[in-house]
């Protein structure tokens, strides 16, 4: 079990606040694990009796009884039996209750669902309420929605670089290649073999993520569209696209005509999911959103290479979308930036020019640049790679993140190279 200090330190802060704890993110990243095991061997340690942590898996049959919102709220009044103590209230998957018409009014519209019964739990003085819940019915991001401002998000992440390399029991020099490869769902990363890994993977696909997109928004003969839409999601990560484009090449390349709004929804499907993140572009110098193209990032590169079968394993994407996870889970704002600028062409004529930069990164009043370069050994590389960079008039950091093994440095432009390995294992880097 990974201990996953990052979020049990979150839940430690947010604890006895008096709000109800919101435990978001992708399917079988390790929510559930996170509340009912660590968050709850943290509470016994720190002297709270078992019988003040009151917890109900609502996916299971034999708690079916209180997806009842009545019963619910009645079996967990019922375990607070001592004023005097403090009371930690856990419910899994708490999308399961059902919105049940109200037995108490003669209105039709009146109903009662899971709402009803956390926020009335949470009225309860001696009690600290904490929920996850994320399926085809209600996902994790509708159920933070409910609560608005009654509630705090802790949002899991499938396992950083930094998590995985701690526990990676083989030699060290592998684990890049591993995570990058397989990914940092927690189930995945126990498993030994290529054959278990992939199929664990592939299975969480077909068996979980794209049958609670079918079943909650009751898509009936979309199937193939989905699995291409994600299909090239996967193989254009780093990429600029938009609907428009998406629509173009299921017409040019599937001969599949679906419309730009169809797959605009598809792709927000997807998002309120956690399984893909989309980067707006900012442009740096105007200091103002494009909306249109943007990147779109998997929230797992493994879940990424088992959608393409392992085939395309192209390094340079598959770091960007690591480095590009990794800020996100350090809760930073993440977006691709832009740098125009005049130039003249061949002809002579002056032309407005684009270069791109990967990351422009925020932290309040905080800001980093940065690029994500395999290899900058190559002079010209280097020098397209930082291109952008040196067109930036400000004097906020801006780093390259390479892939090869190396001690940070700075050039005599201010600029800092740091590779990847040692940026995602240092979060001082970015402070």
């Amino acid at each position: 079990m990974y201990p996953r200090k990052q979020y049990l330190d979150k839940l430690i802060k947010k604890k006895d606040n008096g709000r109800v704890k919101i435990i978001t993110g992708l399917r079988r990243c390790g929510k559930s694990v996170l509340l009912f095991q660590i968050y709850r061997d943290y509470l016994l340690n720190e002297g709270v009796a078992p019988e003040q942590i009151i917890g109900l898996a609502l996916d299971t049959l034999t708690n079916a009884k209180y997806r009842n919102p009545i019963e619910l709220d009645k079996y967990i009044r019922e375990q607070i039996t001592d004023s005097s103590k403090r009371y930690y209230v856990f419910i899994d998957e708490i999308q399961f209750v059902s919105e049940i018409q109200n037995p108490y009014v003669d209105d039709p519209e009146a109903k009662l669902g899971f709402i009803d019964a956390v926020l009335g739990l949470m009225q309860i003085p001696n009690a600290d309420v904490y929920v996850t819940g994320s399926n085809s019915k209600m996902l994790s991001s509708d159920i933070l929605t409910q609560f608005r401002d009654r509630g705090d998000e802790i949002r899991v992440h499938p396992l950083s670089f930094a998590e995985y390399y701690e526990a990676y029991e083989d030699d060290k020099r592998g684990a890049w290649q591993d995570y990058y490869t397989y990914g940092g769902m927690p189930v995945a990363a126990g498993l030994s073999s290529h054959e278990e890994k992939s199929r664990y993977l592939r299975d969480l696909f077909t068996g979980t993520y794209i049958k609670d997109v079918l079943e909650r928004h009751h898509i009936a003969n979309e199937r193939e569209v989905l699995d291409i839409l994600l299909d090239i999601l996967a193989s254009g990560i780093g990429s600029l696209t938009n609907p428009s484009k998406l629509s173009n090449t299921f017409k040019s390349e599937k001969q599949i005509g679906i419309s730009s709004d169809t797959i605009d929804k598809y792709l927000g499907y997807f998002m309120d999911s956690f399984l893909i993140s989309k980067a707006e572009r900012y442009d740096v110098k105007g200091r103002k959103y494009i909306k249109t193209p943007a990147k779109y990032y998997y929230s797992d590169v493994g879940l990424r290479n088992a959608r393409l079968g392992f085939r395309q394993l192209e390094e340079t994407h598959l770091m960007e979308n690591v480095i590009y996870n990794d800020l996100l889970r350090r809760d930073l704002d993440v977006d691709v930036g832009v740098v125009e600028y005049n130039t003249r062409n061949a002809e002579g004529k002056s032309v407005r020019r684009q270069l791109e930069v990967d990351f422009v990164v925020n932290r309040g009043s905080d800001r980093f640049y940065i690029q994500s370069a395999l290899s900058i050994a190559d002079p010209e590389k280097r020098s397209q790679e930082t291109a952008s960079l040196l067109r930036i008039p400000d004097s906020f950091r801006k780093i390259v993140i390479v892939k090869d093994y190396m001690k940070p440095w700075n050039d005599d432009h201010g600029i800092q190279y740091i590779g990847v390995e040692q940026f995602l294992l240092d979060e001082t880097l970015l402070r």
